[in-house]
């Protein structure tokens, strides 16, 4: 014989209070991440890609929590999109790891070094050359 459950107006509040303890909690370890994402970061150490990972799990923790922060990502993107688009395309479900990382390097790339001293287009088209002459 099945049981009757009574609800009640006192389980929803506990479930709505606990839904919104939790969306805080995961608000928090979100800002966490992002802190610690940018803080390897900007570490004179070869640890660029591990923090870029860590500020987009930070990231996608928050907006996934917060309606306000989800609506200023947005702003930011509709102002910014050159910037912001690497970091969309990290968002996505399945996510073009390689070629975010390999459009990133570029632009810094042509940023900060002279046009003499820049090699990955270089080694790129060295490297498109070799598998076509070896294809045919």
């Amino acid at each position: 014989m099945p049981s009757l459950r009574v609800y009640r107006a006192s389980d929803e509040f506990a479930r709505e209070v606990l839904a919104r303890v939790g969306r805080g909690l995961l608000l928090a370890l979100g800002g966490l991440f992002i802190l610690v994402g940018l803080t390897i970061e900007f570490l004179p150490l070869p640890l660029h890609l591990p923090g870029m990972a860590v500020v987009v799990i930070g990231l996608m923790l928050v907006l996934r929590n917060s309606f306000k922060a989800r609506r200023r990502f947005v702003e930011i993107q509709r102002s910014h999109p050159r910037m912001v688009s690497p970091m969309r395309r990290l968002l996505r479900r399945e996510p073009e790891v390689v070629q975010v990382f390999w459009q990133v390097y570029l632009r810094s790339e042509r940023l900060m070094l002279p046009k003499r001293l820049r090699f990955a287009v270089r080694v790129r088209r060295y490297v498109k050359v070799r598998i076509r002459t070896r294809a045919a």
